[in-house]
């Protein structure tokens, strides 16, 4: 694992650790694209609170800003949570591997 991938899956782990930014992906998952101003309709926050999250999300990557006209307009990004993801799955598979490299030393034991 290079510390690049590290460092960036560590900006995506901080950008998910807040219950807002999850809520404002799951919002943006459903409906994209939205401005700030209509995601602050639906959170019990400010447009400015939305947008220090959404510049968090930006930064790791997780929405992506387009500009129409004088207004921005958010996306959510998938491609860093697929990767988030195939990374929890590799970590499983270390466990599951050893899990059962712990069950068949159990049950080789019994046979003695």
């Amino acid at each position: 694992m290079s510390e690049s991938s590290s460092n960036h899956r560590e900006h995506i782990f901080i950008a998910l650790a807040d219950s807002t930014r999850r809520d404002l992906l799951a919002t943006l998952a459903e409906n994209s694209p939205k401005t700030a101003t209509q995601l602050a309709q639906e959170f019990p926050i400010t447009r400015q609170g939305i947008l220090k999250h959404l510049d968090v999300l930006a930064a790791a990557g997780l929405v992506q800003v387009r500009p129409k006209g004088r207004e921005k307009r958010y996306w959510l990004a998938p491609e860093p949570l697929r990767d988030v993801s195939a990374w929890i799955e590799a970590l499983g598979a270390k466990w599951d591997a050893r899990l059962q490299r712990l069950k068949e030393l159990v049950e080789s034991d019994e046979d003695l």
